[in-house]
């Protein structure tokens, strides 16, 4: 099974016939996503990766009965992407645009909840159930069908996390990335509660990293949890005040820092790793134990 997307997943893509758009639509036909439709304002009656474009989302949405959206648009059109997906019935609206303000994305946020949407992102990878569908920027590749469930702030970690997974086979029910802006549409904790509630999901890993409150948040829901969870902090280093990598990954005042992050995580009975290369390990074990 799986959480957020899945066979049924009817995918419409914001942005198709930009570069990054036509990119990944093709990765994602490949992949074997039911990529529906695709809109660029003024591009309709054209064709990216055997797809067609529609001017509007409404046109799109009445076409092709699209239900999940990827906006591959530029910060300053990004928001209006969201708000036209979510104005039109897209139930999960995956946001890969980076570098949008933080009013904007708060806006956002706000909007898509309003219209009973789910926004993932902005400043995400997207989402993945491995030998089904691909929403997002992801490679494939590294993927497997599994047991553990995977959220994170980090891209990169992300896929290093999972090729480590893969290579010790254990696969993934499915793994999603919520993205490293302070502001995001979607929680830890609602992740956590999704793998909670999924049948076929045994175990959880979690890489979160500097700044915020969303570690510590989720370690709230964590101790609830029936299902053992692994988590991998980053920034372990960072100095106090500088940004690392995230716009979201800064450590200010007396909170944010690794080492906070990883005794509450501890503190709940998480298996904290020390390096992403101690995920796959305590992945096994945990669910040996549990």
């Amino acid at each position: 099974m799986s959480i957020l997307i899945d066979k049924d997943t009817r995918l419409l893509v914001q942005g198709i016939t930009g570069r990054e758009g036509a990119f990944h639509t093709e990765q994602m036909v490949q992949y074997g996503t039911n990529v529906v439709a695709g809109v660029t304002p003024g591009g309709g009656g054209k064709t990216v990766a055997g797809v067609s474009v529609f001017d509007t989302v409404r046109e799109a949405v009445e076409a092709t009965g699209a239900n999940t959206s990827i906006v591959y648009v530029p910060a300053p059109f990004a928001p209006d992407a969201v708000y036209e997906a979510a104005a039109n019935g897209i139930a999960l609206i995956v946001c890969i645009t980076e570098h949008i303000p933080v009013l904007d994305a708060l806006r956002m946020y706000h909007y898509a909840r309003s219209q009973n949407a789910r926004l993932l992102g902005p400043n995400c990878p997207g989402l993945i159930t491995p030998g089904v569908v691909k929403v997002g920027i992801m490679p494939g590749n590294i993927h497997t069908p599994g047991p553990v469930g995977l959220v994170s702030r980090s891209g990169t970690l992300t896929y290093e996390a999972v090729a480590a997974l893969t290579a010790a086979e254990i696969g993934q029910s499915t793994v999603v990335g919520i993205g490293g802006d302070s502001i995001v549409g979607t929680s830890f904790r609602e992740v956590l509660e999704l793998f909670e509630n999924d049948p076929e999901t045994r175990s959880v890993v979690l890489i979160g990293e500097i700044g915020g409150a969303a570690e510590e948040e989720a370690a709230e829901y964590i101790q609830g949890m029936s299902k053992p969870v692994v988590a991998f902090i980053a920034g372990r280093t960072a100095p106090p005040g500088r940004r690392m990598g995230h716009a979201g990954a800064i450590i200010s005042g007396a909170g944010g820092s690794a080492q906070e992050k990883v005794r509450a995580l501890e503190r709940v009975g998480a298996h904290v790793a020390a390096s992403p290369a101690e995920i796959a390990d305590l992945v096994d074990v945990a669910m040996a134990s549990g």
